[in-house]
């Protein structure tokens, strides 16, 4: 009889929204969400959250040192929005991150990575400051999706697609009105799910190859 599969060990890195901060249960946070998804899809897996609300890029590399030990399969880095929130020039945000998809990959991982949302979308952004605030997105964004796919990470494109969700249904935001509600992290869940299973999968095909 052929071995059992290994667990597939998925780390969760990032800031609030990766945790899962204004999700009404721990069953509806990104990561649970994402589990379950890729345990339908055949993975027995070993979820890791290491997020912390109000990380900044910068904060990511005590987040891969607690990671490393850990030994992930697969990495989803979830960040952006506090450097865009604190001013954090978009270099500075943009090295910070290829450092840490960097590390992540050099020890054997797969990594997704989230851009920064279009704060644009959020609904106490007064309308004559949002294509300032877009404009602004747009150029972190582009830094992190240049700098994540020189270090060998996926860049999930989900950016545009969930700033019309979140623009067209306000009840994907919670009381906070800055923070994904549960049926929010649902609509995130969704837009990831196929980059996240299609690098599971490129995972444990190299792993039979």
């Amino acid at each position: 009889m052929a071995p059992a599969a290994s667990p597939l060990r998925l780390l969760v890195l990032g800031d609030s929204i990766a945790f899962g901060t204004g999700a009404a249960r721990a069953e509806d946070t990104l990561g649970r969400r994402l589990a379950a998804e890729l345990t339908a899809d055949g993975f027995d897996v070993d979820l890791h959250v290491l997020a912390v609300p109000g990380a900044v890029s910068a904060d990511l590399a005590a987040q891969v040192r607690r990671a490393l030990p850990l030994e992930p399969d697969l990495a989803l880095v979830v960040i952006g929005a506090n450097d865009l929130a604190r001013f954090v020039p978009a270099p500075q945000a943009t090295a910070a991150l290829g450092a840490a998809v960097t590390a992540l990959r050099a020890a054997g991982s797969a990594v997704v990575v989230v851009p920064a949302p279009d704060m644009s979308m959020v609904p106490f952004v007064p309308p004559a400051l949002r294509p300032l605030v877009r404009g602004a997105c747009s150029v972190l964004q582009s830094g992190q999706t240049r700098v994540a796919e020189g270090a060998g990470a996926t860049v999930a494109s989900v950016v545009a697609d969930l700033a019309g969700a979140f623009v067209a249904d306000p009840a994907l935001f919670s009381a906070d009105r800055f923070h994904p509600s549960s049926a929010g992290y649902a609509r995130i869940a969704r837009a990831l799910g196929p980059h996240v299973l299609a690098a599971a999968r490129a995972r444990r095909d190299d792993a039979a190859a």
